[in-house]
């Protein structure tokens, strides 16, 4: 296979948000994931290592394979071409905003950078549970914000009753629209919800992380997995790309994530297709075979609030469903539309 391409995340949210918390979260609990953070807004990043570069074009290890820059956004292509060095190994990049910066224009940023080293790996919007009323009036764009967002993360939610984070939550997934909407405590998310660990969990058994250590798996909030769902389907069947576009056009509300590989048989039986979805964005990348591999369709979905017996139902009946049914070259035109022109190398699955 080809160089992967390095998703590449935009983390945003309000001052006090909770997004600093949240991003030091995700590189403690990295385990094996090389992270890359691009920081527009300094903070407690990295706890002490980050409070060495605390100067737009500063850059440093933090220690774990994980690396942290202080940038202007003006200057995120430029830092963007730094992180993706393929000596660097890196995993995924998070791009931290300002409290006060506009998610929109780093997403367009990273959706139009020339880099072809990097995939746009989805918005991630943090609000404050506690202060989210507030929050509305003092920042009207919140809205707008929110309905940008690819997943949305309702933090301090231990900070509230449950009435009222009820409330918050059923206000946020209406102005979020599509996205992925879940409640967290300490900014502590499942990384796998934003990317794949690359350390096999059965390697890391017994290891604990800091959070781990600080607060526990049984402090009395929600362990994280059980925030999202994951719905997956590994079959020797083709799946007609008329019909698997049909369903990734009317994906539902809180399906944040799809991934995997996809095997088209006879539309296109030299190629599979690895798939990378999140949010609303969509891209193919078409790849010859491995030499003596089982032809499998293998797709994992991540969300939170879907049905999953109804995606796993719609999932099989992308099946090809005997000699009649067989796909011809030009059910792929919906499938193409989504392949990236040029000489791309294909996400990270």
């Amino acid at each position: 296979m080809s160089a992967q391409q390095i998703p590449v995340v935009v983390l945003a949210g309000f001052l006090g948000a909770g997004k600093t918390t949240l991003l030091n979260h995700l590189l403690r609990s990295a385990r094996g994931t090389r992270i890359g953070v691009m920081v527009n807004d300094f903070g407690d990043i990295g706890i002490d290592a980050m409070t060495v570069a605390g100067q737009v074009g500063s850059t440093v290890s933090l220690g774990n394979g994980c690396l942290c820059c202080a940038v202007d956004a003006s200057e995120l292509d430029e830092y963007l071409e730094v992180l993706t060095r393929p000596e660097l190994r890196l995993d995924v990049i998070v791009i931290e905003a300002s409290g006060l910066a506009e998610p929109q224009e780093l997403v367009r940023m990273v959706l139009a950078s020339e880099n072809r080293r990097i995939v746009y790996g989805g918005l991630v919007e943090v609000v404050d549970a506690a202060e989210f009323e507030a929050t509305r009036r003092r920042h009207p764009e919140t809205d707008r914000h929110l309905a940008l967002a690819d997943l949305v993360v309702v933090n301090k939610a231990d900070r509230v009753p449950g009435e009222e984070l009820r409330a918050v939550r059923a206000a946020v997934a209406r102005l979020a629209e599509r996205a992925a909407v879940i409640e967290a405590a300490h900014g502590r998310i499942d990384p796998e919800l934003l990317f794949d660990r690359v350390v096999p969990e059965d390697e890391i058994a017994g290891q604990m992380s800091i959070e781990d250590i600080l607060y526990g798996d049984d402090d009395g909030h929600a362990h994280t997995h059980a925030a999202y769902d994951t719905v997956s389907l590994a079959t020797p069947v083709p799946l007609h790309p008329r019909r698997l576009m049909a369903f990734l056009d009317s994906r539902p509300e809180g399906l944040y994530r799809l991934k995997g590989f996809v095997d088209f048989g006879a539309a296109d039986p030299d190629h599979r297709y690895l798939v990378h979805a999140v949010g609303r964005f969509l891209r193919f990348y078409p790849e010859p075979w491995p030499a003596g591999e089982e032809r499998l369709s293998q797709l994992v979905l991540i969300g939170t609030g879907v049905d999953a017996a109804a995606l796993r139902k719609e999932l099989t009946a992308c099946e090809v469903d005997g000699p009649d049914d067989t796909p011809d070259e030009h059910s792929m035109w919906g499938v193409l539309r989504y392949v990236p022109q040029g000489d791309e190398p294909p996400a990270a699955e």
